[in-house]
């Protein structure tokens, strides 16, 4: 067993390669071998997001607070809330973020296959963000 305490881990900034706009990460789990579990708080301030990205074994995401958009390739951007889930499938390709007005933060739980928990992509561009 292992307790990790609340705020004994720093919040990051993840990548510009991957992330438009101010977002913070701060870590829930990263499973040791074999166990394949990936879990991190995200939040997103008004106009952030990810870039396109795809999971070998899907995503879930969590919305805890605020309002957001996500959007599947070839599919329109959908707006979630607080309380939503939302599920990606193995390789779907996808973003998701906040809205242009609204922060939103949720839990991103994944899992790894051979130690690779997200394949990212390109930046989303302002045309898809906009929906």
């Amino acid at each position: 067993m292992e307790i990790i305490r609340c705020g004994s881990r720093a919040s990051t900034v993840p990548s510009p390669a991957y992330f438009t706009g101010a977002v913070r990460q701060d870590p829930i789990i990263d499973a040791p071998e074999p166990a394949r579990l990936r879990a991190l708080h995200v939040t997103f301030e008004p106009g952030a997001r990810t870039a396109w990205h795809t999971h070998p074994l899907g995503q879930t995401l969590i919305i805890t607070a605020g309002r957001g958009w996500v959007a599947a390739w070839g599919k329109p951007r959908r707006e979630v809330q607080a309380g939503d889930v939302i599920w990606f499938a193995p390789g779907e390709k996808h973003w998701h973020g906040a809205t242009s007005t609204t922060a939103v933060s949720h839990i991103a739980i994944q899992e790894a296959l051979n130690g690779v928990a997200v394949e990212w992509l390109e930046q989303v561009n302002d045309a898809d963000y906009e929906g």
